[in-house]
């Protein structure tokens, strides 16, 4: 499918066709290099709108750019976000299928359950905690439907933040109990450990990253809802994986979540 100087309607039919036929795509700003933020979002909302008309239902928010040094290099001040929907979530205990993606890599993050809707501009860390009802460890599964895994930031936004599939572990802690902002995290692959980071990675909280969701989403009267999960952002690199792999990540006092390919 070619991609035209169209409507954001054939912008996300290219989008979602590439997803659903498993097929790389050339990225959208090679056409139309004065894509802006702003326009991104806008396409990826009515990506998430086209998904939901389809039967799908929005279950959370996963935040991407996350590390203020990846940031740095990427020359731009904010972290990025897109929305997970109920058929992102596998559970830990069956394999995932690697032919159902493109070329998928694996990320540790730390996933928050969300006990009371929260909506506004000015959302603290404070105000993330008290509405937080458990945090988990968790992976999430990314897979651009771009050539060769390259984009720019607006490509990635318009595309849903490269989201794909995620797993959340069985051991969920009551974030109080716990430091956000010291959980140290290894990642491995097939039992060897293939990188290692802090949550402190994740704007130097986890949970000031939910607030940073929060408070972006309000600029466009949105908020997250009672029961809603949030990926508060990659804690080490983004491995690759083949089918036959078994990727691991294990977080200090929150315990590990798996899971295998096929």
């Amino acid at each position: 499918m070619q991609l035209m100087q169209g409507t954001d309607q054939e912008i996300v039919t290219y989008l979602l066709t590439a997803e659903k036929e498993k097929r790389e795509v050339e990225k959208i700003t090679t056409r139309l290099p004065d894509l802006t933020f702003v326009q991104a979002y806008e396409i990826q909302q009515k990506l998430i709108e086209r998904k939901e008309q389809e039967g799908l239902r929005r279950i959370g928010v996963k935040l991407g750019l996350t590390s203020k040094a990846k940031q740095e290099m990427m020359g731009v001040h904010e972290a990025i976000y897109g929305y997970l929907m109920d058929d992102m979530l596998a559970p830990e205990w069956e394999p995932v299928q690697h032919s159902h993606f493109i070329h998928p890599k694996a990320e540790p993050e730390i996933a928050f359950l969300i006990n009371e809707d929260i909506q506004g501009t000015s959302v603290t860390t404070e105000d993330i905690l008290k509405v937080t009802k458990y945090i988990a460890p968790a992976i999430e599964i990314i897979d651009s439907r771009y050539l060769d895994f390259k984009f720019t930031l607006v490509d990635v936004v318009a595309d849903n933040c490269s989201s794909s599939k995620f797993i959340v572990g069985n051991k969920w802690v009551s974030a109080e109990k716990i430091n956000l902002k010291e959980i140290g995290v290894y990642l491995s692959k097939n039992s060897e450990v293939a990188t290692t980071g802090t949550s402190a990675a994740v704007l130097g909280d986890p949970a000031a990253a939910v607030a940073w969701a929060v408070n972006k989403l309000g600029e466009t009267g949105r908020g997250l809802k009672k029961g809603e999960i949030i990926l508060s952002g990659a804690i080490t690199e983004a491995i690759s994986f083949q089918a036959g792999d078994t990727i691991s990540a294990h977080f200090a006092e929150l315990g590990s979540v798996s899971f295998s390919s096929k």
